[in-house]
């Protein structure tokens, strides 16, 4: 089997290295911006936790990232600084799994291609639980034989993949994905904010809900969460109106205009404005129930 390192140890890439272990992989190394998370999820696997993203890399075959954003892309595969998952990186595979921009995934396969390795998407939609259970579902995109060397290590992870097409396909994929998932949330949240305001029995109300045309996932996962005001997070708000802003980016460049997706970005950017950007996106209907502000 492939040796594996991953960098972003938040509960998706922490919960991924446990699931691999399971699996009989060799976790070599765990990188985090924060070297107290990495350093205790790394005494509990048994493995290094490396200062240095060089050390990283030299660590193992495959590098896994799960990154916040951009940003923090741009600064793990730097090409400029001394200390990058750069460096030493031929023959290794790159496996990338953050939600970004498309151009990002085009430009890190590009970078990781010059220093001699391969790259290749797997954004993931699915949570925390699944991330752990190996039932993830992945959308893959890059070079097909750069897909085919991850495969058996992906079908580790996850209950159900798709190949999507070339460097950045995955990534589009992905924004509609998370575009309409937000639609589909804050538009819940809107009805049972009603429901609540016209005093209707909300259980009644999401069971209604479910044998009709109301009925989406997000009812099932979000649902009686938006009723009693739990909001754990397992994908926070302020995440939730990056990916939205990914897909209107991608919208504004093409001339097309989508009033419910900037209505919905809007929304999430007011919770992150009010300070409830840490909590799950379910926590948007602390907007539209009446009488609720914040947590």
């Amino acid at each position: 089997m492939e040796t594996v390192a991953i960098v972003g140890i938040g509960r998706m890439g922490a919960n991924m290295a446990r699931r691999l272990k399971d699996q009989g992989y060799q976790i070599a190394a765990l990188y985090d911006a924060k070297k107290e998370v990495a350093s205790r999820v790394a005494r509990e696997l048994e493995c290094a936790a490396p200062a240095l993203l060089g050390e990283v890399t030299a660590s193992a075959n495959v590098i896994i990232t799960v990154v916040s954003d951009d940003e923090a892309m741009e600064q793990i595969f730097s090409e400029k600084s001394v200390d990058s998952l750069l460096r030493g990186a031929r023959g290794k595979l790159f496996i990338n799994c953050a939600t970004i921009t498309p151009k990002m995934h085009v430009e890190i396969q590009r970078r990781a291609e010059a220093a001699g390795g391969q790259s290749l998407e797997a954004c993931m939609a699915s949570s925390i639980t699944q991330a752990r259970e190996g039932t993830l579902y992945l959308m893959c995109a890059g070079r097909p034989e750069v897909f085919e060397r991850a495969k058996p290590l992906l079908e580790k992870i996850s209950s159900s993949m798709r190949y999507v097409g070339e460097a950045g396909k995955a990534a589009q994929v992905k924004a509609l994905v998370n575009m309409v998932m937000n639609i589909n949330t804050a538009g819940l949240a809107e009805g049972l904010g009603l429901g609540d305001a016209l005093g209707l029995d909300l259980t009644m109300l999401r069971e209604v809900f479910s044998q009709t045309g109301a009925a989406s996932r997000v009812l099932q996962t979000d649902g009686e969460d938006m009723q009693n005001r739990d909001h754990t997070c397992f994908f926070a708000a302020k995440h939730a109106a990056k990916d939205s802003g990914i897909a209107l980016f991608l919208a504004h460049e093409l001339g097309l205009d989508l009033p419910l997706a900037e209505a919905t970005k809007a929304q999430y950017d007011k919770m992150v404005f009010e300070g409830l950007g840490d909590l799950d996106k379910s926590g948007i209907a602390e907007l539209t129930f009446k009488g609720r502000r914040g947590l």
